[in-house]
């Protein structure tokens, strides 16, 4: 699997330029996005490609909200909540997530950092050592299986020509500060890139302080002219985060950097260690032929204190405020690519074998020991055994059966299986709840490409996907009874979009989609309370919109950015949610025509930077998001905002160093804003505030 390309888009593309000198070429970039190297302009797909050093370059370096704001349909928000991942969505899928990230698919070097059942993080994403980021999204992300809404992959870099050790520092408001050392480099048949960062923060909120440390490194083998073994290692330790919760609206207008009251009272907390080894192999026996196997192995350790009262915990079948979860993973995929001609016109096909495995001891502890002693860990309430493992087989090939024409075409087969093992011993109070579930599920997609002329492209494809419940999701019934819910069904969307790519000159990519999408069975939120939700199906949604962007150079050292999505996300089946803490059985309609919560009708983003590869350099953006709902009723909205930030710098270069200083202010208006929403919140606490103006300042070097 490789994703990349190109991001541009834009109904209207200005192309400005300065009479001298001549505007810098933007890189030309092979992509992979079906797994068959093209170019991304002769793909009919939405694909787009975020280079490392967005990440590195004048930025914390830490989340994927940094590096991402230029992508057109991709929303990823910062909760300001480091003990919860970020709240990412595409195109709406994902969006009324309120743990983890659903709906969109997540790899590291092609290693999954989703779990066969659909949930996924970037937490152990570590920006200083990538290349890229790459973003694939509409009808093709079907291709990657369960709950693909889109799909997020982040690549190491290869080791440079050069050895060259690299590092840096940034500090700023509110105790933030993150260091990082690495070393790549190349050695006879050997290249190697290796970087640990380390992350602090004292937070913006009350309650809110976090610690990371995490390690990624590759080491490719050139084996011979025609086989390549690369190792990968990935490491992230999370020891102490503290989780501040949402605010209601009332408490956010008072005071948007307090705490919820629970949240001391049970200290709520989350401790996270992960990692993980994987090996791909590749062996091209002809020009025409080559094979590729991955393997990986990895083991995620979570310990979690919810603000769940002690008065809820003493039911006889509560699993209890304190979860500890040992999940170890492991999994491949082995690839076959055949290239040829059919009918004297270029022909690829791409044939794979993918398996995932992951088995997870859930344990649940009372948070307390006591009437006074709370937030800590007592009594064992929960104790099973989950396997969760997915078996996929795909086929995929396009034909260039024109000068003008290029034809995709490609079927995934998915068969995902729960299983559970309820080992907390059974009494008239806790009966054995352990079951099992199989989902299996067949997702075709089809692509067609036009080329109307050398600087424009037109593209439409369609596609069917499919979302089961996660291991989370199954966890706890509505009634309150013990026990997974088995009783969820996977979701199921038909999903097309139609677009146009323009390549002008050397210095300008744009690109512009109109898509939509259709979900039956949608999985929503049925309850929201104490940091623990509950799941339904209901009927279902649509979402459709458009996205565009630009990318262009106007004049040698000066780049413009922008992009827009506008995604419309309805309610099609009228269907019943609850609405406050308590609540075991739905009653509060919800009506056609609401608007999805967690999704904004409009995100839009511009970016004007100055600068060369060495001297003076400046930025300007800017960000607006439109209302958001929190409930599915659409009796709460987060108000809309706008954001500006400004940042300045300077690069030396030395004869074997090159540093880079920057100073940056984030909010430069000081705006109060929602930085994410806590869907269904059922304590009404569905706000986590955005910071106010902060401000930091760094280094980054290279030493050769």
């Amino acid at each position: 699997m490789q994703i990349a390309s190109v991001i541009a888009a834009g109904l209207c593309i200005t192309n400005a330029s300065a009479a001298e000198p001549a505007p810098q070429e933007l890189g030309t970039v092979t992509v992979t996005a079906t797994r068959i190297a093209e170019t991304p302009y002769n793909v009919p797909a939405s694909i787009s490609v975020v280079s490392g050093e967005t990440f590195s370059n004048d930025t914390l370096g830490v989340n994927l909200s940094e590096g991402v704001r230029a992508v057109p349909g991709l929303l990823a928000r910062n909760r300001q909540d480091y003990a919860q991942e970020e709240q990412v969505s595409i195109r709406g899928f994902g969006a009324n997530s309120t743990f983890g990230i659903l709906g969109v698919r997540l790899y590291v070097d092609d290693i999954p950092a989703t779990q066969p059942d659909g949930q996924g993080a970037v937490s152990n994403f570590n920006y200083a050592s990538a290349d890229r980021v790459e973003v694939l999204r509409g009808p093709f992300s079907t291709l990657y299986g369960n709950s693909a809404g889109g799909v997020i992959a982040i690549y190491t870099a290869d080791g440079a020509e050069v050895p060259t050790i690299s590092g840096g520092a940034t500090g700023g408001s509110y105790g933030t500060y993150r260091a990082d050392l690495g070393t790549s480099g190349t050695k006879g048949i050997t290249d190697y890139n290796l970087h640990f960062t380390h992350f602090y923060t004292d937070g913006y909120r009350q309650h809110a302080r976090a610690r990371r440390e995490s390690f990624n490194g590759k080491v490719n083998f050139q084996l011979s002219e025609r086989s390549r073994l690369s190792l990968l290692g990935n490491f992230l330790s999370a020891p102490l985060v503290q989780d501040p919760m949402g605010l209601t609206p009332a408490m956010f207008d008072a005071n948007p950097r307090q705490v919820a009251a629970p949240a001391n009272t049970y200290n709520t907390r989350k401790s996270t260690q992960q990692a993980q080894l994987g090996a791909v192999y590749e062996y091209k026996p002809s020009d025409a032929q080559s094979f590729r196997v991955l393997t990986y192995y990895g083991q995620r350790l979570i310990t979690q204190f919810l603000s769940i009262p002690r008065a809820n915990q003493l039911a006889a079948a509560s699993p209890g405020g304190a979860i500890n979860l040992n999940n170890i993973y492991s999994g491949g995929d082995a690839r076959w690519t055949y290239k040829s001609n059919f009918l004297e016109r270029p022909f690829n096909v791409v044939a794979g074998l993918t398996f995932d495995n992951f088995n997870q001891h859930r344990k649940g502890y009372n948070n307390f020991t006591s009437v006074t002693d709370l937030g800590v860990q007592g009594t064992l309430r929960r104790d099973e055994r989950n396997n969760v493992y997915n078996f996929d087989q795909y086929l995929e090939a396009n034909w260039a059966f024109a000068e003008q024409w290029l034809a995709f075409a490609g079927v995934r087969r998915s068969q995902v299986n729960f299983d559970s093992d309820d080992q907390y011993p059974v009494d008239v109070n806790h009966p054995d709840t352990s079951g099992s579930k199989h989902y299996v599920a067949t997702t075709p997609v089809a692509g067609l490409l036009y080329k109307v002329k050398p600087w424009m492209n037109l593209h439409a494809s369609y596609g069917a996907g499919f979302q089961t419940p996660t291991i989370d999701q199954l966890s706890y019934r509505l009634d309150g009874s013990a026990g997974l819910n088995f009783g969820l069904k996977p979701a199921r969307s038909n999903n097309g979009e139609v677009g146009a790519k323009f390549r002008l000159a050397t210095h300008t990519q744009a690109n512009v989609a109109v898509f939509g999408a259709i979900t039956r069975k949608e999985l929503v939120i049925a309850s929201n309370t104490f940091g623990r939700s509950t799941y339904q199906n209901v009927g279902s949604t649509r979402r459709r919109g458009v996205e565009a962007g630009l990318d262009t150079e106007l004049a040698t050292d000066w780049k413009l950015q922008l992009a827009y999505t506008y995604v419309d996300a309805t309610v099609r089946e009228a269907y019943l949610t609850c609405a406050g803490p308590g609540c075991t059985t739905p009653t509060v309609p919800v009506a056609v025509g609401n608007r999805l919560p967690g999704v904004p009708q409009s995100n839009a983003f511009v970016a004007l930077r100055w600068g060369g590869e060495t001297g003076w350099h400046a930025g300007l953006n800017g960000q607006y998001l439109s209302k958001i709902a929190a409930n599915d009723t659409n009796t709460v909205y987060a108000p809309s905002y706008g954001l500006l930030g400004l940042d300045t710098g300077y690069v030396f270069v030395l004869p074997r160093w090159r540093v880079r200083t920057f100073v940056r202010v984030d909010n430069l208006l000081d705006k109060s804003y929602v930085s994410a929403i806590s869907v269904n919140d059922g304590n009404g606490r569905f706000y986590y505030p955005g910071t106010d103006r902060t401000a930091m300042a760094g280094f980054s070097f290279e030493w050769k």
